[in-house]
């Protein structure tokens, strides 16, 4: 085994997969995983927010506390890429200020962003089926989610199985093409 100081550096792919609430990015994530060649971590949000104890937020602090632990989250990831590991980001960019977060954090280079959609009676069906989401937290999530417009790919789900999506993002980062929708949106006045 190599000594630490051995360990070449080198900055890791970020690969974004951002939708709605049921939208299938975790199905993707899975199928990345098993499908991408090299070592790669899944992160999703939803992890980070299982982290946190159960003891009661009180309402008027809730809006803090789940800001913090997006930004946290957002320099988690940037902080595993940035010592040269892959990650597969599992994300709901349903606030602007998270998108210019990540745009702030992550090296804009080493981001794949993706597109993670389905038609909204689809999504109203999965949300029936999981159980575990308010009904209609994925509807009001649509009109902000994907509000930014630039991609690097689109996967719809409702046409696509989890395998096919993560056979064309590994296709995808065969040939990635120059500027990558993040280093787009970085540029963007709007951003």
């Amino acid at each position: 085994m190599k000594h630490l100081d051995d360990v070449p550096p080198r900055r890791g792919l970020v690969i974004f997969l951002n939708g709605t609430s049921s939208s299938g990015k975790s199905s993707i994530a899975t199928e990345l995983l098993r499908t991408l060649e090299e070592p790669c971590f899944h992160m999703p949000v939803d992890a980070f927010h299982a982290m946190r104890s159960r003891t009661p937020v009180p309402q008027d602090q809730l809006a803090t506390v789940l800001h913090r632990t997006w930004q946290g989250f957002h320099r988690a990831v940037a902080g595993m890429a940035a010592a040269g590991n892959n990650v597969v980001v599992d994300h709901v960019l349903s606030a602007e200020w998270r998108l210019r977060d990540c745009l702030s954090l992550f090296v804009p280079q080493d981001v794949v962003l993706v597109k993670v959609h389905c038609h909204p009676a689809e999504l109203e069906r999965r949300e029936r089926e999981r159980g575990d989401r308010p009904p209609g937290l994925a509807a009001g999530q649509l009109a902000r989610v994907h509000a930014h417009g630039v991609y690097d790919l689109e996967c719809d789900t409702g046409r696509s199985t989890p395998q096919e999506c993560a056979r064309r993002i590994k296709e995808f980062l065969a040939r990635r093409p120059s500027p990558t929708a993040f280093e787009q949106l970085r540029r963007s006045p709007s951003h």
